[in-house]
């Protein structure tokens, strides 16, 4: 402790102080029951400093996981016209003027049926050009099954996504009905339009949702079976997908009567929740941290307590009000700055291993903390964020400092005579 000032030095052997065998052991006992509740609050920091800092990750590295999962079959903005485009090549041209757009595909949305013997889904019909598919989406490079040039326009070709073949027990080479709502009206009525597709190849995205619900084919044949004379909208791919809304704005203005969307839009509730979420996480393991830092307040007013006499002692030596004021806010600035940089070491190991650890607690306890078939995705991401830790470490040691100020400046006002009387 050589050159460190008086009060730092004072301040920590209050706080690391341990029972000696010797002269005193009353006075050692009490040292050592205040380092013990100095080192439980110090824990406590650090153990809030770290769940928060790992909460926190997991969010991140969830909402991105998921938002990449979803840009991967989605496109960063889509054009649609109510009534199909016709002639859309000139539309294609007009929109890759705008800088920010790299890629353009042509693409068909409608919803539909499909049967295979007894078993029907619900699915989203998606029609797409295999040739410029991939300048907007990686459903390419999807397919675990098959390939998307097997989809030829006028052979009537179909992928589904992996849960959805799985549930309708279908393989490659099976033939599979659609029905669109689009129905044809004879003497009998309304019925409804289909047409059976080949299985050409199964797409495994990693989106439950998507790989549950999705099917996929040549965009003629979709325009074929529902009647239009072209694609009913453009997929765009943009070189920064954070531009989304701004580019999504400018060509609604450049485009009237076409419907714009960028990807942002298409999920807004899923994202406005998961923020929402973050949000009171924050919020409720922050009072777990709170509930730490002013543990701290107790700590230091039980040590003031039992140092009355050193304080005494100290003030009739010539020690300033303000030095032993400083004395104890040394002390809880290490018990705080400890916590926190432990609790910040804790939470990174913690976060950045999340891919380890998760995984052999499920398997010693036997349970799945992401089940495929609710959430979507089945392991548990981690996106570490500087901006997170810095924030956390600086509310957790500003709440370690706060709680400090009284006890401080209640020892700072101990008055040596009444404190000395029954020494």
């Amino acid at each position: 402790m050589m050159n460190w000032p008086i009060e730092l030095e004072i301040a920590w052997r209050y706080t690391s102080a341990r029972k000696k065998a010797g002269k005193n052991k009353e006075t050692g006992s009490k040292d050592e029951f205040l380092s013990f509740i100095s080192s439980v609050s110090m824990i406590g920091i650090a153990l809030g400093v770290a769940a928060l800092i790992v909460v926190l990750s997991v969010m991140n590295g969830f909402q991105k996981e998921v938002r990449d999962r979803m840009l991967s079959v989605l496109s960063h903005v889509e054009i649609h016209a109510p009534t199909g485009l016709g002639d859309w090549q000139p539309l294609l041209n007009k929109v890759q003027e705008n800088k920010e757009v790299v890629g353009v595909a042509p693409m068909i949305m409608s919803q539909a049926l499909v049967s295979r013997g007894d078993v029907m889904r619900g699915v989203a019909i998606r029609g797409i050009d295999p040739a410029l598919e991939g300048r907007v989406s990686d459903i390419p490079k999807h397919f675990i099954q098959g390939q998307v040039t097997e989809l030829k326009p006028g052979e009537f070709g179909l992928a589904l996504g992996a849960e959805l073949a799985m549930i309708l027990g279908v393989q490659l080479g099976d033939r599979i009905t659609i029905m669109v709502p689009e129905g044809d009206i004879n003497p009998a009525g309304m019925t409804p339009r289909m047409r059976a597709f080949k299985l050409v190849g199964i797409v495994d995205s990693g989106h439950y949702e998507f790989d549950s619900t999705l099917a996929i084919v040549h965009w003629k044949d979709a325009a074929a079976l529902l009647r239009l004379d072209g694609p009913s909208g453009l997929r765009l791919k943009l070189a920064d997908m954070q531009v989304a809304a701004k580019v999504a704005d400018q060509l609604a203005a450049q485009l009237p009567g076409l419907w714009v969307k960028d990807w942002t839009r298409q999920n807004k509730n899923w994202f406005a929740a998961v923020q929402t979420e973050k949000r009171m996480m924050f919020i409720i393991l922050t009072l777990i941290i709170a509930v730490a830092a002013f543990n701290l307040v107790s700590t230091l007013v039980m040590t003031v307590t039992d140092k009355r006499g050193d304080i005494a002692i100290l003030r009739t030596m010539g020690a300033s009000a303000g030095l032993i004021q400083r004395i104890f806010f040394a002390q809880g600035f290490m018990i705080g700055a400890l916590g926190t940089i432990g609790g910040v070491v804790l939470g990174l190991l913690i976060s950045f291993n999340i891919d380890v650890i998760v995984p052999v607690i499920e398997a010693i306890f036997r349970v799945q903390f992401l089940p495929r078939d609710i959430y979507f995705i089945s392991s548990l991401p981690s996106d570490v964020r500087a901006s997170d830790v810095i924030t956390v470490g600086l509310m957790a040691f500003g709440l370690s400092l706060l709680a400090t100020l009284y006890p401080s400046w209640r020892a700072a006002r101990v008055q040596p005579a009444s404190a000395l009387r029954y020494e």
